[in-house]
């Protein structure tokens, strides 16, 4: 009874090792160091343009950081709080401007807080290109979730390769 079993399984991975090699890989953009020091760049310019000296941290799809920018006025606590907007908005593929509006509104989105890496302050938005993720941006220390979030899409602009989504929806409460 058993052989018939091994035989199909047999059958199926022979099937399998018949496909070439690119079949089985996925093709997926990457984001560059180049383009991750444009970010900052992107960031840190427009944040000045408002007065704000910021913290900005740029992680790539797998969560590890490839970027972190400081302003010399910025403070010590904005380097983790710029990681962990970038982390939150990579891991939840949402910006983080969203997820706090919804934490706000919504008892059950407000137990994401309680998980240690998630930081539910706008200023984290994710990145992508032709709709893939490719990593995150997080600023801190711009005055504000707002302008924590401007200074971030303000970033993304400065690259062209990426998407330029992200952008955060309306507050309920100030949306009709």
């Amino acid at each position: 009874m058993l052989k018939p079993a091994l035989m199909l399984t047999g059958a199926l991975l022979g099937a399998t090792a018949a496909l070439p090699a690119a079949a089985q890989l996925l093709r997926q953009p990457v984001l560059t160091l180049d383009s991750a020091n444009r970010l900052a760049a992107g960031a840190i310019d427009a944040c000045r343009g408002k007065g704000r000296g910021i913290v900005v941290a740029v992680l790539d799809r797998g969560g590890q950081l490839l970027a972190l920018q400081r302003a010399e006025a910025a403070g010590p606590h904005n380097i983790e709080a710029g990681r962990r907007k970038a982390y939150t908005a990579l891991s939840t593929q949402t910006a983080t401007l969203d997820l706090a509006r919804q934490a706000a509104a919504d008892p059950d989105a407000r137990n994401l807080n309680t998980l240690p890496e998630l930081l539910l302050l706008g200023g984290g938005v994710p990145l992508t290109v032709q709709g893939q993720a490719v990593g995150a941006v997080g600023v801190a220390g711009g005055g504000g979730a707002v302008n924590d979030h401007a200074c971030a899409m303000a970033a993304i602009a400065a690259v062209p390769a990426l998407d330029q989504a992200g952008a955060a929806k309306p507050s309920p409460s100030t949306h009709p």
